[in-house]
């Protein structure tokens, strides 16, 4: 499949770059097919019927984007020092992370990054496109103390490219229930969530289970292919409890409806889920990637914000909700000036049938 055919233009002003100041004031297009509905995402607890179970990702962003300094080189070159910028996306050891690093053809094996606050990093091998092991001076605890306190938070580049990075993003670019630590990117769908909504959500009867997806390096990453088959994505670490599985599973049985709260966690709940629908415990790494024409096994709702051109994540919600559909509800957002991407508004998709509160069947598809 071609991935110019996931193109569309977007004005700039509509790229949002801050959340709105109440959450729940966000606006939600509801897409059903290719009907679209203007609403506000403080209608949830009325579109949400009692026994839904909404699942969400409780990962929690780390400030992993760190400015060092390489030293002067003795010999081989290098005869002046270089500022380097990394963003640290996976955990290899107590000490050791995967990084992105840039500019990466100023570094190799052996280099030492200084980062201030007594932190420090030897280059341990550089890894291809821009990336590298790095190996710290702390481990463990002292390690994240040490990141927390000199690093900032990895905003989007579409949002880091036109303005700093400050202590308010800090806050923002945080889920109300992130609680395990590692991800570079927090689970965007899940910022409109506040504690007033998430009461609102169960006092309405909606069950709120938890899954853990850490978001990676992949998503800053471009599709630089023309085809889908020759994209490759990085992998994430996910899990999904046994507990979690029953809480939905149970839920299925009697004919209620999984809502996806954002996409991360519905490629969880893929990579978990049996051909039947039965989803299982699971633990470890996932590189699902959904395009169109792929059969859905898990969730009946999709909660997540408006995506990229040409982007994985565009692709997903064209197979989840349609691809003439989301072209369609992307023009209408568009012409109503929603506000776009990470800290902007969202859209509401349902499978078939599944927001007139239809029982859920076991699998779908959009070609």
């Amino acid at each position: 499949m071609r991935v110019d055919a996931f193109d569309f233009s977007l004005p700039e002003e509509l790229i949002a770059l801050r959340p709105q100041t109440r959450r729940e004031e966000a606006r939600l297009l509801v897409v059903d097919g290719g009907a679209v509905t203007d609403r506000r995402v403080g209608d949830l607890p009325v579109i949400f019927q009692p026994g839904d179970v909404l699942v969400v990702n409780n990962t929690k962003v780390i400030p992993a984007q760190l400015r060092g300094l390489r030293p002067a080189r003795a010999t081989g070159g290098g005869c002046q020092d270089v500022a380097i910028d990394i963003t640290v996306h996976k955990r290899l050891s107590t000490s050791d992370w995967a990084a992105l690093v840039r500019p990466a053809k100023r570094l190799k094996e052996g280099d030492r990054l200084d980062f201030g606050a007594h932190l420090s990093a030897q280059v341990l091998r550089m890894t291809g496109q821009g990336a590298a092991i790095l190996r710290f001076n702390e481990s463990g605890r002292a390690l994240d103390a040490a990141v927390h306190a000199v690093g900032k938070m990895p905003l989007p580049p579409y949002i880091a490219s036109r303005r700093a990075v400050d202590e308010q993003d800090r806050r923002d670019y945080q889920t109300a229930y992130a609680s395990r630590e590692g991800a570079i990117a927090a689970p965007t769908a899940g910022l409109h969530f506040t504690p007033t909504l998430l009461s609102a959500l169960k006092k309405k009867g909606v069950e709120i289970v938890e899954v853990t997806l850490h978001v990676g390096a992949g998503t800053f990453l471009p599709v630089k292919v023309a085809d889908t088959r020759d994209h490759v994505m990085h992998a994430e670490w996910g899990e999904v409890s046994d507990c979690a599985a029953q809480k939905m599973n149970q839920a299925r049985r009697r004919g209620k409806r999984l809502i996806a709260g954002g996409t991360t966690t519905l490629r969880l709940l893929e990579t978990a889920a049996r051909p039947s629908g039965v989803i299982e415990a699971f633990s470890g790494e996932t590189a699902i990637f959904i395009t169109p024409g792929y059969t859905f096994k898990s969730a009946d709702l999709l909660l997540t914000n408006f995506h990229l051109p040409r982007s994985t994540l565009f692709m997903l919600v064209s197979a989840f909700a349609g691809s003439d559909a989301m072209k369609g509800a992307y023009a209408h957002a568009i012409k109503r000036k929603y506000r776009f991407y990470s800290y902007g508004d969202a859209c509401l998709l349902g499978r078939p049938g599944a927001l007139a509160g239809a029982v859920p069947r076991p699998f779908f598809r959009h070609d």
